[in-house]
């Protein structure tokens, strides 16, 4: 399988927007904007929302067929590990294989060495020109050997798991170290690269860290500036590991917990245009807090559903922000009171909610809040769904506004403009 130069993971919660969420697609491609929408869902979201890995092939297949969809779409086991990829298998096309936890795991010192000799022609290498300095030392190699060598053993072994299950080049492979401490370095990166290229795992898409914060569901934190120029050199790695290592020529960058980060996209829109690259954009939330924002938006009892969310939610607000303590920055002072939002009408709560930053009322830290709070909206079970149900025919537009004139034109459809 070869993943085309532009995709989307179009994450979904509840299972309920594939359409809407389809819809945004295809309306791009009527612009002359062409995507491949990946459905994507985590190990833990499937817990958490008490459903399982076929009910997303399951959700993707149904979209496709209501729509008459003609182009390519995946199925993404999203952060899968050694531990959890089975599950995935049958129903997925698109593996994310996290090996977070595997970074500067202890390994042999002789390794390390080996790896040094096996690259010691990068050192002092200008075959970047635009990092105005030399590619790496020889002690830089083996720093990145020492802290990357296990995570790319661990997707080698993951990568040989589905491989044995599934066939050979029956799917795509993603390799995220997104969520380490630091973000990594050009240098870095391109070592990466090449550990995985020695364990022969034919990575399509690889996400790093980038530098700034990346925190669910509002803008991008921190400077604009410096990540273009980081954004710009990594896909100059990307372009020199493809050429050096034999990787997939479509190998391309992925920036997770994408959506919502309105700063950055004409910044990545302009590099992928010098460049002629591709990307993949990872989104997820902002779908769920379309659909909070479509209860709110139709009042009544859907409105007092969401208010009834967000009060559960303030409530619990420690318990659900602590696994997402690294990607989220609430202010608990700047959240409202769950007995003020009950007063609020539906486009007050609509006007804390969207990510609209020309709107006064708009409020990062409720929907922050929000964000994390679908574990309350899943413990409701069939009285949320039916309340997204009933709520339908104000959910979808909004599910599709939002990927398409938030997301998809500022960046795919300024990227790809000629």
């Amino acid at each position: 399988m070869i993943l085309p130069k532009y995709s989307l993971g179009i994450g979904d919660r509840f299972g309920r927007q594939g359409r809407a969420q389809l819809a945004a697609v295809a309306l791009a491609r009527a612009r002359g904007v062409e995507i491949t929408p990946v459905w994507n869902k985590s190990h833990r979201e499937h817990r958490i929302t008490r459903t399982h890995p076929q009910s997303v092939r399951a959700e993707a297949d149904a979209a496709v067929a209501a729509l008459g969809w003609r182009g390519p779409y995946c199925v993404d086991a999203d952060h899968i590990t050694l531990e959890t990829v089975d599950a995935f298998i049958g129903s997925s096309d698109f593996f994310t294989i996290d090996v977070t936890d595997f970074v500067g795991r202890p390994v042999p010192e002789t390794d390390v060495r080996d790896f040094v000799t096996r690259h010691r022609r990068y050192a002092g290498s200008s075959a970047i020109p635009a990092m105005g300095r030399p590619l790496a030392s020889v002690d830089e190699i083996a720093a990145a050997a020492r802290k990357y060598l296990p995570a790319a053993r661990e997707a080698g072994a993951i990568f040989r798991r589905i491989e044995a299950a599934k066939g050979r080049d029956r799917f795509v492979i993603e390799v995220s170290v997104d969520e380490t401490d630091e973000a990594q370095t050009p240098a870095e990166l391109f070592f990466i690269l090449a550990a995985l290229a020695e364990e022969a795992v034919p990575v399509q898409t690889i996400a790093p860290k980038f530098p700034g914060r990346f925190n669910k569901g509002i803008d991008y934190v921190g400077s604009v500036e410096r990540f273009e120029q980081q954004f710009d050199l990594d896909v100059e790695v990307i372009a020199l590991a493809t050429r050096e290592f034999g990787l997939p020529a479509n190998l391309k960058l992925s920036v997770h917990s994408g959506s919502d980060k309105f700063s950055i996209y004409r910044p990545i829109a302009r590099v992928l245009r010098r460049h002629g690259a591709g990307l993949h954009l990872k989104t997820a939330g902002t779908t769920w807090l379309a659909e909070g924002a479509g209860l709110a938006q139709a009042g009544g009892a859907s409105l007092r559903l969401a208010q009834e969310i967000y009060a559960r939610s303030f409530a619990r607000v420690d318990e659900l922000c602590a696994p997402y303590a690294a990607v989220i920055d609430i202010d608990r002072a700047q959240l409202p009171g769950s007995e003020t939002v009950r007063t609020w009408s539906g486009a007050d709560y609509l006007a804390a909610l969207r990510h609209d930053r020309t709107c006064p009322a708009y409020n990062p830290h409720f929907r922050q809040l929000l964000h994390v709070g679908f574990r309350v909206a899943a413990e409701m079970e069939a009285e949320y769904l039916q309340a997204v149900e009933a709520s339908a025919d104000v959910i979808g537009p909004l599910v599709t506004e939002n990927l398409l004139e938030k997301h998809i034109m500022p960046l795919f459809g300024t990227a790809a403009a000629p």
